[in-house]
């Protein structure tokens, strides 16, 4: 089988997508992580990459240039990858959604959940530039994310993993699902 194998993750911020990619990486994926387009798209327009700017950013881009703007961008990059499984970090919409399956016979998402008050905690303490520093930043950004339909592409996901639990927990829980869903197609 020369097709790839594309697997989408969806979470909130803070929701556990980075130990999906760490799982990924050592299970030898490729990763795709459609944060660094708005994050490479702020560099050339350049903006400070604030979690106001890079939001506002995701925003005005999808209005350019619709919906989907982001999973086409991303297109090329799993193309190219030189893996058979390709992750991709960070669905937003039913629009990306569909337009991976329009592009991937082998496409299947991935939802990882974990409740605001334990994410806010985890986004606090990883300090990225993006990260809110107040609640109400906080609060603010996941609207924003839910706005986009990220709650839609939560629900319908094909997995869905609870990340209430410690970091051992998930990781094992993400083996198993990637292990099982891949499985199936790698014949």
């Amino acid at each position: 089988m020369k097709e790839k194998i594309v697997v989408g993750v969806a979470g909130m911020p803070g929701s556990g997508k980075a130990t999906v990619k760490e799982i990924a990486q050592e299970m030898d994926y490729s990763i795709v992580v459609m944060g660094d387009e708005i994050r490479e798209e702020a560099k050339r327009r350049k903006l400070k990459p604030t979690p106001k700017n890079l939001g506002q950013l995701m925003l005005k881009l999808r209005e350019e240039e619709g919906q989907a703007v982001v999973a086409r961008r991303c297109v090329p990059k799993i193309e190219s990858a030189e893996e058979k499984v390709v992750i991709v970090d960070g669905i937003r919409s039913l629009h990306e959604v569909n337009e991976f399956k329009k592009r991937f016979p082998y496409f299947f998402f991935v939802a990882i959940y974990a409740s605001p008050e334990t994410r806010f905690q985890r986004l606090f303490q990883r300090k990225r530039s993006d990260d809110p520093k107040s609640w109400e930043a906080f609060t603010e950004r996941d609207l924003r994310e839910l706005n986009v339909g990220l709650g839609d592409v939560i629900a319908t996901a094909d997995y869905m993993l609870i990340n209430e639990a410690t970091r051992v927990q998930l990781k094992r829980k993400v083996r198993k699902v990637l292990e099982s869903a891949t499985e199936k197609w790698m014949k």
